[in-house]
Formats: C-alpha cells, sequence, structure tokens
C-alpha cells in the first residue's frame, strides 16, 4: 500500500464520483478505478460499493476513510515540519551559555529570534565554561554563546567572535584601589585575590596567567567562587579584589567599582562556540545570524536592555549545581 492509495481513496470518498476524482486527481478515470480495486484486494475487504449514479462507502470503508485521514495528515505534517526544519524554523536547539559574558549580547539575540522562528524550541543550559566545553564536546550541546577559550582548536571546537570586552578589576567602593584611576597589575598582584573556582573555570585561569606572567608576578587567589554573584559579594565585602570582565558593570551595578588596568591591554572575545567537525542544525544557523545582527547593533551603539530571555524560554541545568553565572572564559 502506497500514500498515493490513500490520497486517490479519499478523493472518491470526497466527490463520491469516480470522474470527478479521477479530473481532481489529474489522472484517468480507467486508471483510478484500477488503483482502487488494488487497494481493495490489497485490504480484502470492498471499501466501495460502485453503482451508474456514482460510488457509496461500504461499512468498512467508512472506518477506512477515517484511518487514511489520519494517515495521510500525518505524513502531510511531517513533510511540513521537514521543510521547516530544513529552512531553520522549526525543531529543538540546545543552547549552553555563560551569563556574565553574554549578558549584553543574548537577550537581544534570542528575544529577536523568537519572535521571527516561534517554532523553534530554545533549550538554555546555564553552565561553567569547562561544563560548556564539555557538552559541545559529547554533543549534548549544539552550539554555546561564551567567551573565547584559549587551545578551542585543539579540543575540536572552533569560535567566532562577536563582541570584544577589556579585563579590568573590581573592587569594593571602599578599597585604596577605587581612587585610582588606573591599577597596574604589581598592584593587583599585591592584594588577595577573588576568583572563580579552578575546577570549573580552567579557562580563567589561563587568563589570569596571560595578565599576570608577562610581569614576572602571580595572582595571589584567596576565595575561590563558583558564580558572578558571589564573587561579586565577596568583593563587596572586602576578602579581595577580583579580575573580571569590563561587562560585569551590567552585573553588578554600582556594587562595585571597576578600574582599567595601567600595564595591561588583555581584553577577551565573546561569541559562538561550536565542533570544528560537526554540523549545527538549520534553527542553529539562524540563531548564529541572530546572534551576528545583535553583535553589530551592540558595535553601533544601540541601547540594549538587560533582561532575562524572553518568557516562555526553556531553561535545563547539566550540572546539577543549580543556577550561577558564569566567568566569561
Amino acid at each position: 500500500m502506497e500514500l498515493r492509495h490513500l490520497r486517490y481513496y479519499l478523493a472518491v470518498c470526497e466527490t463520491l464520483n469516480l470522474t470527478k476524482a479521477a479530473a481532481r486527481l489529474r489522472v484517468a478515470q480507467p486508471a483510478l478505478s484500477r488503483q482502487i480495486h488494488d487497494l481493495e484486494d490489497e485490504i480484502g475487504i470492498e471499501l466501495l460499493i460502485r453503482s451508474t449514479r456514482g460510488v457509496r462507502l461500504t461499512p468498512e470503508g467508512r472506518v477506512f476513510l477515517e484511518e487514511a485521514r489520519e494517515v495521510v495528515k500525518r505524513a502531510d505534517e511531517s513533510v511540513t515540519k521537514t521543510r521547516a526544519f530544513a529552512r531553520g524554523e522549526f525543531g529543538e536547539l540546545q543552547v549552553g551559555y555563560s551569563p556574565s559574558p553574554t549578558v549584553e549580547i543574548l537577550p537581544k539575540a534570542l528575544s529577536a529570534f523568537q519572535k521571527s522562528k516561534p517554532g523553534v524550541k530554545v533549550i538554555l543550559h546555564d553552565l561553567a565554561g569547562d561544563e560548556l566545553i564539555g557538552g559541545l564536546r559529547e554533543g549534548s550541546l549544539h552550539m554555546a554563546v561564551m567567551a573565547e577559550r584559549i587551545g578551542a582548536a585543539s579540543l575540536g571546537l572552533r569560535f567566532e567572535e562577536l563582541c570584544r570586552y577589556r579585563l579590568v578589576v573590581a573592587v569594593a567602593s571602599d578599597h585604596p584601589l577605587a581612587r585610582r584611576r588606573t591599577v597596574s597589575i604589581a598592584k593587583v598582584a599585591a592584594e588577595p585575590l577573588v576568583a572563580f573556582r579552578r575546577r570549573d573555570y580552567s579557562g580563567y585561569y589561563k587568563t589570569l596567567e596571560e595578565i599576570f606572567s608577562p610581569h614576572k608576578v602571580r595572582p595571589r587567589v584567596a576565595v575561590e567562587c563558583d558564580s558572578a554573584s558571589s564573587l561579586i559579594t565577596e568583593v563587596e565585602v572586602g576578602k579581595g579584589v577580583a579580575v573580571v570582565s569590563e561587562i560585569f558593570r551590567l552585573l553588578g551595578g554600582r556594587r562595585l567599582v571597576y578600574r582599567p588596568f595601567s600595564d595591561s591591554s588583555v581584553s577577551h572575545g565573546v561569541g559562538i562556540m561550536r565542533a570544528a567537525d560537526g554540523n549545527l542544525p538549520p534553527a542553529g544557523e539562524r540563531f548564529s545570524e541572530a546572534l551576528r545582527v545583535a553583535a553589530k547593533l551592540i558595535r553601533i551603539g544601540v541601547p540594549s536592555t538587560v533582561v532575562g530571555p524572553r518568557k516562555g524560554t526553556e531553561f535545563t541545568r547539566m550540572s546539577g549545581k543549580g543556577p550561577r553565572e558564569s566567568f566569561p572564559v
């Protein structure tokens, strides 16, 4: 039994006339009659009663009509969904992200994408940097919006930069360094450092090495934190200073004071990380385009309201450690 047999049968049942059904289907009437007979022979049951005035359905034919309608409807829906999937307008997209470095770009891109592609279910995974890398490598994430990662290519990943931010020093408002316009690497190295937890943020420590090593000094880590909110709190209460992205201004507000380095210009990129040898689903390509547009708007200075993702977005925690804001590297 082929799908065309069911379509032929539906046309005959809807017109109750072989001639009219053949005209609708644009086939010869003898060929249509033969296809209907073949269908009845395959099922082993008479579905139609023919007469000179037309056809009528047998009781068995009425039961088969309802089933045939459902099969054809399901087949048509499958074709429609598959075509929409190929256009990037349908499907499920697993996107990992780090909240702190993406606070400016992700809400803008996600809002625009969900308005233009409502058939795509974007599932966001709030993860630490190492967990994002792991999710991409094992295939549980289609893509990640995060900061660049030193050595990503060696891990089989490809990074596309969208925005770039300086690394700065975050201090409490009453800290002596808050009175300076800029801060030297040596001054920061002399202070206790509030940092992110090494086991989850190995990329963060590579960035610290990039900042301090050229000056032949090492930071003195006093406190390790598992989230941006806890890091902000620890700095605010005087546990030490922190090296963070300038994007933290949007997270900490006036709780902390941010000062640029006087003798370092290290910065980091924020963008799209994906498997180098894996293809994004079409929806992933469309979402990447939304991110590029959002980045362009940021670069030309279009104001961006810092809000959470649009209502209805599904969040998933892969690590089971609870919600957190991740450092950009």
